[in-house]
């Protein structure tokens, strides 16, 4: 490597990223809810573990350990600068500060062709045809041309879009998921009733709300996906995890005065029953609240969609065979 040795590097991997920060950038670093953890005063997206240094800048999806990762991913120090500094050998240079993240212009991701993909992994999940087609004619859903992800899209009053989510649509490994740069949380997937309604209904994901009106069949209220809930992990000390209002909900609320009843509808698993105890403390009083978990534990509406779908599947195999 010109410039440094590998015993520079080495020696520059030593630092953690946490002893990095709490010795150059005190200034920077900031208590997060999670116990233990801290994020920058910049970036409220990026989280670092007190013990471990473990660190992850979502909004970029970038992460690491050391002090030199650190460097080189979060403030854009070139290598060799960043393993000189962390060796003291320009002992004068320590890098600025970072700057506030500048907040990314929102565009949806090009439209392929057709939304051949998208309609068969839907489908696949147990979305019914006529809630896909509802929502491509309504131009909320449609395909990307690069990887051919769904493209959920969330649109203000004047119907521009403000926010997308995408989800992969390959089924082998882990799917991908992840919202456009510079979406407004405040704008996320929603589903509009047919005619006037005072009833909201929320859940954590874009395809739950597809599932849910595939299940029920009417579009008798709001459906608004949170663009997932801010809840603790199975067997994390929630004392401390302090609730927060979903900005999505929030928003739309703002918008729509005339709304009286909120359908909860979350995941049965245990993020979802401390969101749906949490949600409706938070706002009983002023709105009438459902409790609306999915039957069985463990799912959401999306598990129960497939598994109706996979029952009448079964069911038709079996008037054949007759």
């Amino acid at each position: 490597m010109p410039g440094v040795s590998e015993e520079q590097i080495t020696a520059a991997r030593q630092m953690t990223a946490i002893e990095f920060l709490q010795r150059y950038r005190p200034g920077e670093l900031v208590k997060a809810e999670s116990r233990g953890e801290f994020q920058l005063r910049a970036h409220d997206s990026f989280k670092i573990n007190e013990e471990t240094s473990f660190w992850h800048w979502k909004s970029r999806d970038v992460g690491g350990k050391t002090a030199l990762d650190y460097l080189i991913k979060v403030e854009g120090i070139k290598f060799v600068d960043a393993v000189l500094a962390l060796c003291e050998e320009s002992p004068g240079y320590i890098p600025p500060p970072s700057q506030p993240e500048q907040k990314k212009e929102f565009a949806l991701p090009p439209a392929a062709e057709n939304n051949r993909r998208v309609f068969a992994y839907l489908m696949k999940r147990g979305i019914s045809r006529k809630v896909i087609e509802a929502c491509v004619r309504a131009g909320i859903l449609y395909e990307s041309a690069d990887y051919h992800n769904a493209v959920f899209v969330g649109k203000d009053e004047a119907g521009t879009a403000r926010y997308a989510f995408l989800r992969g649509t390959y089924t082998k490994g882990k799917p991908f998921k992840a919202e456009v740069s510079g979406s407004e949380k405040a704008y996320c997937f929603c589903l509009p009733p047919k005619g006037k309604t005072n009833r909201l209904a929320v859940y954590e994901a874009a395809i739950e709300t597809l599932a849910h009106l595939t299940l029920e069949g009417a579009s008798d209220k709001w459906r608004l996906s949170l663009g997932g809930i801010y809840a603790p992990k199975e067997g994390q000390e929630t004392q401390s995890f302090s609730f927060k209002k979903p900005p999505a909900l929030e928003a739309f609320l703002n918008r729509h005065p005339e709304i009286e009843e909120i359908e909860i509808c979350t995941n049965n698993d245990f993020a979802g029953r401390w969101a749906v105890g949490h949600l409706a403390k938070a706002y009983q009083g002023k709105y009438r609240i459902v409790e609306n978990l999915p039957g069985k534990d463990g799912c959401d509406y999306a598990d129960l969609a497939k598994e109706k779908q996979e029952e009448q599947a079964a069911r038709q195999r079996a008037a054949y065979s007759l």
